[in-house]
C-alpha cells in the first residue's frame, strides 16, 4: 500500500493532481474558521466552548459545513446550497420538458443545466445567508449562548455578512468545479468528504471524555463493521446481461458482443436520508414559530411536536425517519432509472436481453428487477441512518455519531470513488493499481 502510495506520488501528472486537490481541501478547512465580518468569534467560541450549540434543525447543515455554520465563518453555508440546486435541477428534469430536452442533448445540454445549477447554487446561499443572519441576531442559532453573536445590528453590517456568506458560498462552489476539473475525484463529494471528516476526532474525542475508554473501543468496533458493512452494499450490484446482435455497417461487421447493466443495490446513494431529514425538520420549524407568548399556554399540537417529532431518541420519530428513507429511496430511484428508456436505447443498437423480447417486455422486465432489488437497498439505508439515533439512546452520544448516518454512507462513497480514479490513472501507467 505505502509503494502504490509512492508510486501515484512519483507519477508527475497525478502528483500534481493530488498536490492540487489536497491545496483546495486546505483552503476550504482555514476558510471555515475565518469569521465572517461583523461576527464576534470570542463570542462564538465561549458559547461553543460551553457546550452551548444548537439543536437538530441545524446540524445537518452544521456537519456539511465541517462546524462553520456555527461559528458563522465565511463558509458557513458549506456545500449545502450547491445539494440543493442539484437536486432541484434533477427533479426538474421530470415536471419540465425543456429541462429534459437538454439533459437528452449531450454535452452542450449538459452544460446549460450545469449554468443553471450555478444561478440557483447563488439564489439559494443568498436566501439561506439572510436566513443565518436572522437566526443568528435573534439568538436561535446557538439558542443557550446569552452573549451577541453579532454585536453590530446596523444594516450595512447585516448587508455585509449576507453577501459574505453568498460570496463564500460561490467561492466553494468554484472550488468544486477546479477539483474535479484539475484534481483528483468529484471536487463537490471531496469537499462533503473533508468537512464531515474533520468531525470525526471531535467526536470521538467527546465520547473518550464523556464516556471512558470501554464506551470508546465499543464505538470503533461498532464503527469497523458498519464500515465493513457499507463497504459490502456499495459495491453491490445486479448485473442483467446484454447480447448485442451483429450489423454489417458497410464492409465491417460490428456487435456480438456481450455486456450487461449494473443495476446497484443502493442506487439512491445518500439523498434518501437527506430528503427525509430535511421533511422531519419542517414540523420542528413550524412549532418553533407558533411558539406562545409569556403566560399563556402551549397549544396541543405544538406540545405533541415537540415531544415526539423533535427528539431523535423518540420512539415515533425513528419509524417516521425509517418509513420516510423507504420510501424517498424508491421515490428518488424512479426518477433517476427509466427502464422504457434503457429499453429504447437496447433497441436502438440492437441489444437485448436473454429469453426478453426488445421493447416493452425488456421494460418491464427491468421495472421488475428494479423494484425487488431497491427494497434491500431502502432497508440497508434506513438502518444505516438509524445508527446515530440509536446511539443516543444506549450510550448517550449526541446525534453527531460519527459511525452511522449520513456522515458513513458519504465517507465510503467518496472514497471508494476516489481511490478507484487514483487506482485507474495508476493502471494506465505502471500496469499495477492501489491494491494488487
Amino acid at each position: 500500500m505505502l509503494s502504490a502510495f509512492g508510486r501515484a506520488f512519483r507519477t508527475p501528472d497525478l502528483r500534481r493532481k493530488l498536490l492540487f486537490t489536497l491545496g483546495i481541501i486546505t483552503i476550504f478547512r482555514l476558510g471555515a474558521f475565518i469569521p465572517s465580518p461583523g461576527v464576534s468569534y470570542q463570542n462564538v467560541q465561549q458559547c461553543l466552548s460551553e457546550g452551548q450549540t444548537s439543536g437538530g434543525i441545524y446540524q445537518l447543515v452544521n456537519l456539511f459545513s465541517g462546524g462553520a455554520l456555527l461559528q458563522v465563518s465565511i463558509f458557513a453555508l458549506g456545500i449545502m446550497p450547491y445539494i440543493t440546486a442539484s437536486i432541484i435541477v434533477q427533479l426538474l428534469r421530470v415536471v419540465i420538458p425543456r429541462f429534459q430536452e437538454l439533459y437528452e442533448e449531450g454535452a452542450s445540454g449538459q452544460s446549460k443545466l450545469t449554468q443553471y445549477t450555478r444561478y440557483l447554487t447563488i439564489a439559494l446561499g443568498l436566501l439561506n445567508a439572510t436566513t443565518l443572519v436572522s437566526l443568528a441576531r435573534s439568538g436561535q442559532l446557538l439558542p443557550g449562548c446569552a452573549l451577541p453573536i453579532i454585536p453590530d445590528n446596523s444594516v450595512i453590517t447585516t448587508i455585509l455578512i449576507i453577501i459574505t456568506l453568498t460570496a463564500g458560498t460561490g467561492l466553494i462552489m468554484w472550488m468544486g468545479e477546479l477539483v474535479t476539473e484539475k484534481g483528483v475525484g468529484n471536487g463537490m463529494s471531496l469537499l462533503i468528504f473533508t468537512a464531515i471528516a474533520a468531525g470525526f476526532p471531535t467526536s470521538l474525542g467527546a465520547i473518550w471524555t464523556s464516556q471512558g475508554p470501554g464506551t470508546f473501543f465499543m464505538v470503533l468496533a461498532i464503527g469497523l463493521l458498519t464500515v465493513a458493512l457499507v463497504v459490502f452494499v456499495e459495491q453491490s450490484q445486479r448485473r442483467i446481461p446484454v447480447q448485442y446482435a451483429k450489423r454489417m455497417i458497410g464492409r465491417r461487421t460490428v456487435g456480438g458482443t456481450s455486456t450487461y447493466i449494473p443495476i446497484k443495490v443502493n442506487m439512491a446513494g445518500v439523498i434518501p436520508v437527506i430528503f427525509a431529514s430535511s421533511m422531519l425538520y419542517l414540523p420542528a420549524l413550524i412549532s418553533q414559530f407558533n411558539q406562545p407568548q409569556a403566560g399563556q399556554p402551549i397549544q396541543p399540537w405544538v406540545e405533541w411536536i415537540n415531544n415526539n417529532l423533535t427528539r431523535g431518541d423518540h420512539p415515533i420519530y425513528m419509524a417516521l425517519y425509517f418509513a420516510m428513507i423507504v420510501f424517498f429511496t424508491y421515490f428518488y430511484v424512479a426518477i433517476t432509472f427509466n427502464p422504457e428508456e434503457v429499453s429504447d436505447n437496447m433497441k436502438k443498437y440492437g441489444g437485448f436481453i436473454p429469453g426478453i423480447r426488445a421493447g416493452k417486455p425488456t421494460a418491464d422486465y427491468l421495472q421488475y428487477v428494479l423494484s425487488r432489488i431497491t427494497l434491500p437497498g431502502a432497508i440497508y439505508l434506513g438502518f444505516v441512518a438509524l445508527i446515530p439515533l440509536v446511539a443516543l439512546v444506549l450510550i448517550n452520544a449526541n446525534q453527531n455519531f460519527p459511525f452511522g448516518g449520513t456522515s458513513i454512507l458519504i465517507m465510503v462513497g467518496v472514497g471508494l470513488e476516489t481511490v478507484k480514479q487514483i487506482d485507474a490513472q495508476l493502471q494506465q501507467r505502471h500496469y499495477e493499481g492501489l491494491l494488487r
